[in-house]
């Protein structure tokens, strides 16, 4: 079976086609199309760890949940992790293929080419469909001769493209009508629609603008999507992270600031603590803005030496020593956790070599290594972090091994799940492991598990412990339930509007349509 593909393109980079991908994947899995996502080459510190325990970008995983399948290393055969303005980890089919400046990289071209090949032949020759997603612009011509995952893919795939524009960062006529006057003739040929995302207001007012549009191109405008402010999806990557809107600090509420760190990673690990009623949860990038915090979480980080550095060089370091004095909590995720300690060793130059010291809160050392740690986990907190029983499920993905000297750990590994021999290949843990590591008093903890706070039973008990020490009564553990539940209910909810927002009927009978007309 060779599978039908629909490409998302966009008019450049954050114009939404992670999410519009993702809406379309609900839509037509509704309908009983067998399909997978498929974006050959993404560039993302978001990443997820698939159930074989390879890496992936995180869209490429919320897209696979939105097809209701599990998500898989074919889905994002190339991964870009970038470490600095030049330099990337390449993650290739799942681990770690290398770390490489941009040119050396787009120097394999032709071996990367072939990886991308083969997972999108594999994909479609399991379903009836594959969503392409592409990457910036579609009309980036400075790159045409080194793509790898724009129109190189559209043509493997035979693919019809959705051209995505963002009409909130305003010249949208010229992203659209410029994008299309500089694709190739059998380019713009395989444009079935137009998308206009991200519009505030009645929609209805922009029907002179799709008349334009419409009239000058000739390719229809499927829909106008309106803006929906408080989505609460997983994103690509952190673009817009720093202007989230904000709930300010409160006597009434728990406030966590989480720090803003220049490579943080994984930033949807705290996607259900905002979600919370009882919580004020803001991204800080000044160290004044940690004053009012009643937790403060240095999150995970993909050069965990470089931003240390740039946590003592901003001033942090007297505001957190002020902060856990006080009596107040200190969280430290995957990176986040490895700072906490006394030093972190590089011998092996997986960032930047030597040794580094610690911020000392913990007695704990680490040693960057050069094989990174994926793999997806089931684990109960230890009576040290809190003593309700519950189970916490996530995933690690390090390159890194910590060893504790004084502190208790955190967590007990239940199960997981590792690579062994090959992409395909697991092995599930059936021995005692151990995870992170707390202070005696509990007030200074880490981890290496991303979505820690994902499970609601946990997330509860540990914001009561919050919440008793600020003179709080504890929250029912209903609260973060429902919390969660609303959560999982996003995905319906953006395809919901989605429906009402686009003609799906439409795209679907030009989609077919091109493919005819091309055989």
């Amino acid at each position: 079976m060779t599978a039908r593909a629909l490409a998302v393109l966009g008019t450049g980079s954050d114009v939404g086609k992670s999410l519009i991908t993702a809406g379309i994947c609900r839509l037509l899995h509704r309908t009983g199309v067998r399909l997978a996502p498929f974006k050959a080459q993404n560039m993302s510190l978001n990443s997820f760890v698939t159930p074989e325990g390879g890496e992936i970008g995180r869209a490429q995983a919320l897209q696979a949940e939105a097809c209701g399948i599990l998500p898989h290393v074919d889905m994002n055969p190339i991964l870009l992790k970038p470490e600095s303005d030049t330099c990337s980890q390449v993650v290739v089919r799942g681990a770690v293929w290398s770390k490489q400046e941009a040119s050396t990289y787009f120097e394999q071209r032709q071996q990367l080419w072939a990886i991308v090949q083969d997972s999108y032949t594999r994909l479609a020759s399991q379903y009836e469909v594959v969503m392409i997603e592409g990457a910036g612009s579609a009309a980036e011509v400075n790159l045409r001769e080194r793509d790898l995952v724009n129109w190189p893919v559209v043509k493997l795939a035979d693919a019809s493209v959705v051209l995505v524009a963002d009409i909130d960062r305003g010249g949208v006529f010229a992203q659209v009508i410029g994008t299309l006057d500089l694709l190739k003739p059998d380019e713009r040929a395989r444009v079935c629609g137009v998308i206009i995302n991200k519009f505030r207001g009645d929609a209805k007012l922009f029907a002179d603008g799709v008349t334009f549009l419409e009239s000058r191109s000739g390719i229809p405008v499927l829909g106008v999507v309106p803006f929906l402010r408080d989505l609460m999806l997983d994103q690509e990557d952190s673009l817009d992270l720093a202007g989230q809107q904000q709930i300010a600090f409160s006597s009434e509420r728990i406030n966590i600031a989480v720090i803003l760190l220049p490579h943080m990673s994984n930033f949807t690990d705290f996607n259900a603590l905002r979600a919370e009623p009882d919580i004020a949860l803001n991204y800080i990038a000044k160290p004044a803005s940690l004053s009012d915090a009643d937790i403060v979480i240095i999150p995970g980080s993909k050069n965990t030496l470089a931003d240390l550095s740039y946590l003592r060089e901003q001033g942090y370091g007297d505001i957190i020593d002020r902060h856990v004095s006080s009596g107040r909590e200190l969280v430290g995720i995957c990176g986040g956790y490895q700072m906490l300690g006394r030093t972190i060793s590089d011998p092996y130059a997986v960032e930047q070599g030597g040794e580094s010291r610690g911020l000392s809160y913990l007695s704990t050392k680490t040693e960057l290594r050069p094989t990174k740690h994926t793999t997806q986990v089931e684990a109960n907190p230890t009576d040290s972090l809190v003593h309700e029983q519950n189970t916490v499920r996530g995933y690690q993905v390090h390159m890194g091994s910590t060893v504790l000297i004084h502190e208790r750990p955190c967590f007990r590994i239940q199960r997981g799940v590792v690579p062994m021999g090959g992409a395909h290949s697991i092995r599930v843990m059936t021995e005692d492991l151990f995870d992170g590591a707390i202070r005696e008093d509990g007030l200074v903890w880490g981890t290496y598990i991303h979505g820690v706070f994902d499970e609601p039973h946990f997330r509860r008990a540990w914001l009561n412990r919050a919440r008793l020490r600020k003179g709080f009564p504890p929250l029912d553990g209903h609260l973060s339930t429902s919390v969660t539940a609303r959560l999982q209910g996003e995905l319906d909810r953006w395809a919901d509007h989605l429906s009402r927002s686009i003609d799906l009927s439409c795209l679907l009978a030009r989609f077919d349509n091109r493919r005819k007309v091309s055989q």
